[in-house]
């Protein structure tokens, strides 16, 4: 796609109106009225959400073309990967021809773009789980609060997509749904808890989608699956609509995000999420506005950049420490000055993580599980044994590990101390115009069955939710056996806008969107 892109003027210009002699005319993609070609109908699989958007608003692009595309290709591909568990074509279909004809004045800045939704977040009609076997035959009332500004602004939603039990886990599986495979390679998982999203994009199926975060589950499927995703600031979005709910005090930490094909997909979406609702005690007016930094021509003068490429608490492998290395490469080529942070206490990333989340959460993962009543871990490991329990072996881990944690209170608030401090220690180091670069996990996407063995490895990005920091994700290429590599740029909070701006330099100097063809 970057070949793509280049020749017709899309990388680092992608707001430009797509009109009459524009570059969608030299793609060949179909006008209204028109019948589609193959090839435009490939075009239209590979396109950033904020072309189609333009061409959409303009007139180029039919909103009915467009969505029938994405529908053909999710119909193509989710019988290899089983992510998008329940659709709403047919209502799609509808809404996209009445925004065909919305006049030119009230067409919105997503107008006729389609996209899918994690199961978590309500929309109207669909299945709303949350992958619990005591939810099954639950269904969403009405749209959550960002399906409902997303709606509002033209975006049209085609469906919703797979997650684990529970959420909090690295592999999209449960008893419901069944497994999520990775577009790139179906042995492996597309991560979590957002993985269905992560497939759907990677491999055509949506130019975007939400999917939410609370130790990784936007970025964690983005890195796996090669697109972009954006982790906000605590509190920059609300996350009313959203089950299971995170309590008020944890509230701050579930971050409500976007994954799409492009980083500048995610500067056009964000704003159209963020800001209060009314409804949200924990989302937060402070991080307004998102003005994007001025960076003429990619100019990242006056910017630092701290490149992290293993956080000293865990096995980093050489391909994901060599992409931090290069990424900061690039930016240092563009006028950053790169400076190498001192920050030890990153070392303990998992424990603060998990101590931070468990002193701010109201309820256990054993009552999430149980529906209000807390299950036996003990117990339904027996069950699991002789086939007899209705939850995930990941599951029940969990809500294992949660129990253990609260018994000992002493050390959690002695790390919950540490975060602070952490926190404080990031934000001096990266000051209102500095960026730091991570790996978003130890390694490629795993196979399936073997996130277990690598589970605190997630530190990598559950760090950043109880710092409250921005994080864009961004591929910056493919490892040997041709699984994604990327990085995650962070931020202070409030520094969305600097984050997206960085990932989005890297992303046009280190390759766009490339579609996965299910293999």
């Amino acid at each position: 796609m970057r070949c793509v892109t280049a020749a017709v003027g899309y990388v680092g210009a992608p707001r430009s109106a797509v009109g009459p002699g524009s570059p969608g005319d030299e793609m060949g993609l179909s006008t209204r009225g028109s019948e589609p070609t193959s090839d435009a109908v490939s075009d239209l699989l590979d396109l950033p959400a904020s072309v189609i958007a333009a061409g959409t608003r303009s007139g180029q692009l039919d909103p009915v073309e467009v969505v029938q595309a994405h529908i053909d290709r999710l119909e193509a591909v989710n019988p290899h990967l089983n992510a998008l568990v329940a659709d709403r074509f047919t209502i799609a279909r509808r809404e996209a021809r009445r925004l065909r004809d919305l006049p030119a004045s009230k067409r919105g800045p997503l107008h006729g773009v389609p996209c899918t939704v994690k199961e978590f977040l309500s929309v109207q009609g669909m299945p709303l789980t949350g992958g619990l076997e005591l939810r099954r035959h639950e269904v969403a009332e009405a749209d959550g609060a960002v399906v409902r500004r997303i709606r509002a602004a033209g975006a049209i939603v085609l469906g919703v997509s797979n997650v684990p039990e529970g959420g909090l886990w690295m592999e999209t599986y449960n008893t419901i749904w069944g497994r999520t495979l990775n577009p790139w390679d179906l042995s492996r998982t597309p991560g979590g808890s957002s993985g269905g999203e992560g497939a759907l994009v990677a491999s055509g199926g949506a130019p975007f989608g939400l999917g939410s975060d609370i130790g990784g589950s936007v970025r964690i499927p983005a890195a796996f699956c090669g697109v972009a995703g954006h982790k906000p600031t605590g509190g920059l979005v609300p996350n009313t609509g959203h089950r299971p709910a995170a309590s008020e005090g944890a509230g701050r930490y579930l971050c409500t995000g976007p994954l799409a094909r492009s980083v500048r997909d995610l500067q056009l979406l964000l704003p159209v999420m963020a800001g209060p609702d009314g409804v949200d005690p924990a989302c937060d007016v402070r991080w307004r506005p998102l003005s994007t930094p001025a960076m003429a021509d990619g100019d990242l003068r006056g910017v630092r950049v701290l490149p992290l490429p293993t956080n000293g608490g865990m096995r980093v492998r050489a391909v994901m420490q060599d992409a931090v290395h290069e990424a900061a490469a690039v930016l240092r080529e563009r006028g950053a000055e790169v400076v190498q942070p001192d920050l030890p206490r990153f070392a303990k990333a998992f424990a603060i993580w998990s101590a931070m989340l468990s002193e701010a959460s109201d309820e256990r993962y054993d009552v999430v599980l149980g529906g209000g009543a807390p299950i036996r871990p003990a117990r339904e490991l027996l069950s699991m044994a002789v086939g007899r329990s209705r939850h995930t072996f990941a599951g029940v881990l969990l809500a294992l590990a949660d129990r253990l944690a609260g018994a000992m209170p002493g050390l959690a608030r002695s790390l919950v101390k540490e975060g602070l401090a952490l926190q404080q220690e990031l934000e001096d180091a990266l000051g209102p115009h500095g960026v730091l670069l991570h790996p978003p996990y130890s390694r490629p996407a795993p196979r399936h069955g073997d996130a277990w063995r690598t589970a605190t490895d997630s530190a990598c990005t559950a760090i950043f939710n109880v710092l409250e920091s921005p994080v864009t994700v961004v591929r910056t290429g493919f490892e040997s056996r041709g699984l994604p590599i990327g990085v995650q740029v962070a931020g202070a909070r409030g520094a969305d806008a600097l984050t997206l701006a960085v990932a989005a330099v890297l992303e046009d100097d280190l390759g766009g969107y490339v579609r996965a063809e299910p293999r």
